[in-house]
């Protein structure tokens, strides 16, 4: 139960005592109670009734979170892997390129898409741009089958964290460039799964609000990429110049 829902109760529970005691002390022709004492008894009863809704609503989003990156095996099963994939990738609002081609497929502000991607049964996946969309750790065995993916778009994604960087190694072959700016949930512990990914060329870390020290996670990071182009705007670098010697061990601190 959270603090501000504890205090709420209590004064109304307060507000409603009182009222009760008021009314046992008065007289028989005291006036009716003021709409503000009446709205205070009825959040004192009703207040289990709201805990209850806040507290259905929470798994309601959960249980939709979950449905929505469950393993497409039905689609796999019927048109392989790469049609699982996609099928994946537009249900949940984002875009891709196949192998190959030069048309990007996307679903548009309403969740629709066009169906022309079954007719490219057995094309990989080249280019995928999950934005902003729900995708998480569990979502990422609908794009596991996909070797060939060299661009992975992840910016303000609010489901992206360490764990799922750390998922991020099944694409260590393939994978060039990948998009992490604005995901609030990934710390700077977390980026240190990228040494995995050995192929990569670019990377955007912009923007990300739990990283505390991002001069020295940006040493760090071309540390381990030396090959890789780092993108990171919208920081304060001023701690860029404070011995490098010492940003491993700060990332790893903060793990």
């Amino acid at each position: 139960m959270s603090a501000p829902l504890i205090s709420l109760h209590r004064c109304c529970q307060r507000a409603a005592l009182f009222l009760v005691a008021r009314r046992q002390w008065s007289s028989s022709s005291a006036p009716p109670a003021s709409l503000l004492s009446r709205c205070l008894l009825f959040l004192a009863q009703r207040y289990y009734d709201v805990e209850m809704l806040l507290r259905w609503r929470s798994q309601l989003g959960r249980d939709q979170l979950r449905k929505k990156n469950l393993y497409y095996g039905y689609t796999q099963r019927f048109y392989g892997p790469d049609i699982a994939s996609a099928h994946y990738i537009l249900n949940l609002g984002g875009g891709f390129r196949f192998v190959g081609q030069s048309k990007w497929y996307r679903a548009d502000s309403r969740g629709k898409f066009s169906w022309d991607f079954l007719n490219y049964r057995d094309t990989p996946v080249e280019e995928v741009d999950m934005s902003y969309t729900v995708i998480n750790y569990t979502g990422l065995s609908n794009l596991e089958r996909q070797q060939h993916m060299r661009t992975l778009k992840l910016q303000g994604c609010p489901e992206v964290d360490d764990w799922f960087l750390a998922g991020l190694h099944i694409f260590q072959d393939s994978l060039e460039e990948l998009d992490i700016s604005y995901c609030p949930r990934i710390t700077a512990g977390g980026l240190v799964a990228l040494r995995n990914l050995r192929g990569l060329k670019r990377v955007n870390v912009s923007s990300i609000p739990r990283i505390s020290s991002p001069g020295l996670v940006i040493i760090l990071l071309e540390e381990m990429l030396p090959q890789c182009q780092i993108t990171a705007d919208g920081y304060d670098l001023s701690l860029r110049q404070a011995g490098g010697e010492t940003s491993e061990e700060h990332m790893e601190t903060e793990r």
